[in-house]
C-alpha cells in the first residue's frame, strides 16, 4: 500500500475523532493510551536544525529519555524535542524534571500516544485545547494531527501547565487540572471537595524519583 493510502486513512481517523465530543476522563485516574503509527505523521521538527547544548546535564536527562522510550523519533528529532523540553520548561520557570514527569506519566515518551477520549501526543493534549493554544502560540493548527508533533505538543503541554499553576497558584492543583480540565477542579474547589490526588501524587513521584 502506497504512503498516500496510509495518509487517508489517518486524515479519516482524524476527521471521525474530531466531529466527536471529548470530555476529560471522569476519574482522577489515567487513560490508557494507543500507539498510532509514525509512518502517518510527518514531523515538522525533523527539519528545524536544533543543536543541543550538549553541556547541559538536563538536556543530556531529557535525550536519554526519550532515547529509552518508545518516542516513535529519529536521533535528530530526539536531541531537537529534548532541547524544546528544556527550553520551555526554562521559559515558563518550570523544573525541566518535572515536565519530562508529566510526559512519562502522560504517554511513556510516546509521540504518537492516543487516549481512548482523544488526548494526543507527548503530553497527551485534546485538540480543542490544542487548538486554543495553537492561536495563543501563534502556532499553524492543521487540524488534530498537529498534536503529533512532539515540538508543537510540548511547547503547548508545557505553556498550558504554566497557565494552571498561574491560575491556581499551586503545582498540585494545577497537575490535577492539566488531568481531570480546569472546568471540573473549579466546581470541586467551588463545592468545597478535596481536589483529586492521585495524578498529581504520581507526575510528583515520578519527579522525586533518583
Amino acid at each position: 500500500m502506497t504512503r498516500q493510502f496510509f495518509a487517508s486513512l489517518f486524515c479519516l481517523a482524524i476527521g471521525v475523532l474530531s466531529c466527536g465530543h471529548f470530555s476529560l476522563p471522569l476519574s482522577d485516574e489515567l487513560p490508557a493510551v494507543s500507539l498510532a503509527s509514525s509512518a502517518q505523521v510527518p514531523l515538522a521538527s525533523a527539519t528545524l536544525g536544533v543543536e543541543a547544548d550538549t553541556a547541559d546535564p538536563m538536556l543530556d536527562r531529557a535525550i536519554r529519555y526519550l532515547e529509552e522510550r518508545r518516542s516513535g523519533l529519529s536521533e535528530a528529532e530526539i536531541i531537537a524535542v529534548a532541547t524544546t523540553i528544556v527550553r520551555e520548561a526554562k521559559i515558563h520557570g518550570i523544573d525541566p524534571n518535572l515536565v519530562l514527569a508529566v510526559i512519562h506519566i502522560e504517554s511513556r515518551g510516546n509521540t504518537f500516544a492516543l487516549s481512548p477520549v482523544g488526548a494526543m501526543g507527548m503530553m497527551q493534549i485534546m485538540p480543542p485545547t490544542g487548538e486554543e493554544l495553537a492561536a495563543k502560540l501563534d502556532i499553524p493548527w492543521r487540524g488534530a494531527q498537529t498534536l503529533f508533533d512532539p515540538q508543537v505538543n510540548v511547547r503547548m503541554g508545557v505553556t498550558y501547565l504554566k497557565q494552571l499553576e498561574s491560575r491556581y497558584g499551586s503545582m498540585k492543583t494545577a497537575l490535577a487540572a492539566y488531568n481531570w480540565g480546569p472546568g471540573r477542579i473549579d466546581s470541586k474547589i467551588r463545592r468545597g471537595v478535596a481536589v483529586p490526588a492521585s495524578y498529581s501524587g504520581s507526575v510528583l513521584a515520578t519527579y522525586r524519583a533518583p
